[in-house]
């Protein structure tokens, strides 16, 4: 039973809501209740059915245990993180270097800024078959596929995040005279760093598509494989196992990366929570 005691100045406390529902936060039940009732959504679409290439979430969660127990999800998940792995680091290094070079330099904006705002703007897929035409049909081509979709991202948010660094920071540093290499690196960098890390963030789920669509388009292998295979021999579960599989994978991690920015870039966003 809540109370309402007196403070010390004389003033009524109200009983302070944690916001906590079965000792988890509300929001967290919220999130959990949407992905329920998704699952419920879809049992019910594929139990009437809307279509008959759209299998209930019970059928296709039935094709993944048996993928998983017969080794077929781990090889294609090993052969799709192949390149996605290259290619995100790839993005990430070179990004974030071009990025900050954008951000301090105008010679370096001009020269870069049309580029990938272009790739960021461009359709993959009708780019694919020129990567082909170039790389092959090999791991290098995917390997630019996912480039292509994830440096536009990394390296954009990357120059905003740097052109925008806190003038007031800026100027103090000016103020005891610091020098422009402590400028970057104790005071532009460490400010734009949250905004780079959602540029991290976004570059990955990105290279996520890119992978796929290069594996659906170039070659069938890993993942992409499953699909196209299972689709032509109409094993519906089994291709939307693999499609929800990717869609978790990559969900899982994005948020472990947005739990590190939090955790390590990002300190008065955890304390709010």
């Amino acid at each position: 039973m809540s109370t309402v005691s007196p403070s010390a100045s004389g003033e009524v406390e109200r009983p302070r809501d944690d916001g906590l529902v079965w000792g988890l936060s509300d929001t967290l039940v919220y999130r959990l209740l949407s992905v329920v009732a998704l699952f419920v959504v879809w049992q019910v679409a594929g139990m009437i059915p809307i279509s008959v290439a759209f299998p209930t979430f019970i059928e296709t969660m039935q094709a993944l245990a048996g993928m998983i127990l017969d080794g077929t999800m781990l090889d294609a998940y090993a052969e799709t993180l192949k390149p996605l792995a290259v290619g995100v680091l790839i993005s990430a290094g070179f990004g974030v270097a071009i990025g900050v070079a954008m951000g301090l330099n105008h010679l370096w904006q001009w020269s870069c800024e049309p580029i990938f705002v272009v790739l960021q703007a461009s359709p993959v897929a009708a780019l694919i078959p020129l990567i082909t035409y170039a790389y092959g049909i090999g791991i290098t081509a995917k390997t630019v596929a996912v480039i292509i979709l994830a440096a536009p991202i990394i390296v954009l948010n990357t120059y905003k995040a740097v052109r925008n660094a806190s003038p007031t920071l800026i100027q103090m540093c000016r103020s005891f005279q610091g020098s422009r290499s402590q400028e970057i690196r104790l005071i532009i960098i460490p400010n734009a760093a949250p905004v780079i890390f959602a540029g991290l963030r976004l570059g990955v789920a990105a290279g996520f598509i890119g992978v796929i669509l290069a594996e659906l388009l170039i070659t069938p292998t890993g993942l992409g494989d499953i699909i196209s295979y299972q689709r032509s021999i109409a094993g519906y579960p089994e291709m939307y196992a693999a499609v929800f599989s990717i869609i978790v994978f990559s969900a899982v991690m994005v948020g472990l990366l947005e739990t590190a920015e939090t955790r390590y870039f990002r300190p008065e966003k955890r304390a709010g929570q």
